[in-house]
């Protein structure tokens, strides 16, 4: 599947940004997705994993009831919206496709097709 992020740009501390993945190629709803972040100097991270029809979501501690994730299938598109944004939150952000059905949302080497990256800079 070829993904599209958008929806980066440049926002003060505490302010909101909303993300979005736009999926082609494939069937979306076969795919489990997720958001991933890398920061200057910083490996890739998991953000926030969502299963394929939208019903479990998962969230990286430092993220946790500040972002949320969804997706909308008819529209093949994924979202996050990212409030309480911090400078730490300063990173590229991926979103993923993974075909797994294992357990763990987490590992990056879960995930098959990758966006090209969106940058979130967030201003102290």
């Amino acid at each position: 599947v070829q993904l599209q992020a958008s929806g980066g740009g440049l926002v003060q501390a505490g302010g909101s940004l909303r993300l979005s993945c736009a999926a082609s190629g494939r069937t979306f709803n076969g795919y489990r997705m997720g958001w991933f972040r890398q920061g200057p100097g910083s490996e890739r991270e998991f953000v926030a994993g969502i299963s394929r029809s939208g019903s479990r979501m998962l969230y990286a501690d430092s993220v946790k009831g500040r972002f949320t994730i969804g997706r909308d299938n008819t529209k093949s598109t994924l979202y996050l919206q990212m409030t309480g944004l911090k400078p730490e939150d300063t990173a590229v952000y991926y979103c993923a496709a993974s075909k797994s059905y294992n357990s763990d949302y987490v590992p990056a080497r879960d995930y098959d097709d990758w966006g090209q990256g969106t940058l979130v800079t967030v201003s102290s």
